[in-house]
């Protein structure tokens, strides 16, 4: 046991700095991977399961960010773009017909832009047009 907890240190060490670039670069993705990892080897499958979404989490909005975020949205009064497909992590937007918009500084995400789909306020990596977030 002790000798698990000993590797599951030594490698968890050695992911911070990938996971300190997951953050800084990848996004939610990168960061739920990561987290996937670190907790496949603490906590085999639950902890890959929790890791993820730990990780994901890192990489946009989190705690009293989100509802701050979502209340800012709703004060800029942008249009709502409508998708047919369900909103949600992973959708890839239409490469018209959507206006993104920069993320204010304060927000520490400004790697993303944000949009409004059916009604719900979106994070979006901008390279791919990716949903990193959806924004509650």
């Amino acid at each position: 046991m002790t000798k698990k907890i000993l590797i599951a240190g030594a490698v968890l060490a050695a992911l911070a700095p990938a996971a300190a670039f997951a953050q800084s670069n990848g996004g939610a993705a990168a960061g739920a991977a990561t987290g996937a990892v670190g907790g496949a080897i603490v906590g085999g499958p639950i902890g890959a399961a929790v890791g993820g979404v730990t990780g994901a989490i890192v990489g946009g909005l989190a705690g009293d960010a989100q509802p701050r975020f979502q209340q800012y949205v709703v004060t800029q009064n942008v249009p709502s773009y409508r998708y047919q497909e369900e909103v949600r992590v992973g959708a890839v937007l239409p490469s018209s017909g959507v206006q993104y918009y920069e993320v204010p500084s304060e927000y520490g995400v400004t790697q993303y832009r944000y949009t409004v789909v059916n009604d719900t306020p979106v994070l979006v990596d901008p390279g791919t047009r990716r949903i990193v977030q959806v924004v509650r």
